[in-house]
C-alpha cells in the first residue's frame, strides 16, 4: 500500500538558477547537493574520466520536510534520449511546463513580498472558488499557483 509521496521531480534547464529561486526567493530549504556519476561506468580511467556527472540537487519547502523535490537539468537527464530533451526544453522555454500549487497562509501577502524579491507573476492576487491565487514563473519554465485556501 502507497502511504505517502518523499519524491517528485521538476525538471529545468538550469541548476543555479533553480536553486537562486527555490532557495534564495522562496525560502525552500537544501536537502541534498551532491555531483555523482551517471550510470556505471566501464573501462580504464581514462574512460571513467569522461563519465557524465549529474548534480543530484533535492529541496523542500519550509514546512514540509518529508516531501524532497528534485530540481533535475533536463540537459544531464540520462533517462531522456536527444529528442526527448529538446522537446522539453521547447516547452520549458515557452513557460508551459506548469508544475504544482504552493499553499500560503496570506496570498496578497506572499505576493508583494516576492514581487519585491523579484519574482515574475503571471497574474496578480484574485478570488477563486478555492480561495485567493496568483500565478508564478521559476525563471527556468515551470509556473506555479500559490494559494490562500478557502476557510470554510
Amino acid at each position: 500500500m502507497i502511504t505517502k509521496m518523499s519524491h517528485t521531480t521538476l525538471f529545468v534547464t538550469d541548476q543555479d538558477k533553480a536553486y537562486d529561486f527555490y532557495v534564495n526567493k522562496l525560502g525552500f530549504k537544501v536537502h541534498t547537493d551532491v555531483t555523482m556519476p551517471q550510470g556505471e561506468c566501464e573501462g580504464d580511467e581514462e574512460e571513467k574520466a569522461k563519465q557524465v556527472m549529474m548534480r543530484w540537487l533535492t529541496l523542500n519547502a519550509p514546512d514540509q520536510p518529508d516531501l524532497e523535490i528534485i530540481i533535475m537539468s533536463v540537459n544531464s537527464f540520462d533517462g531522456f534520449d536527444e529528442e526527448a530533451r529538446k522537446a522539453i526544453r521547447v516547452l520549458l522555454d515557452r513557460g508551459i511546463m506548469g508544475a504544482g500549487v504552493f499553499t500560503t497562509p496570506n496570498c496578497r501577502a506572499t505576493y508583494e513580498e516576492l514581487k519585491a524579491k523579484g519574482v515574475e507573476f503571471k497574474s496578480e492576487p484574485r478570488e477563486q472558488f478555492y480561495g485567493i491565487e496568483a500565478v508564478m514563473l521559476d525563471g527556468c519554465g515551470n509556473w506555479f499557483s500559490v494559494t490562500e485556501p478557502k476557510m470554510h
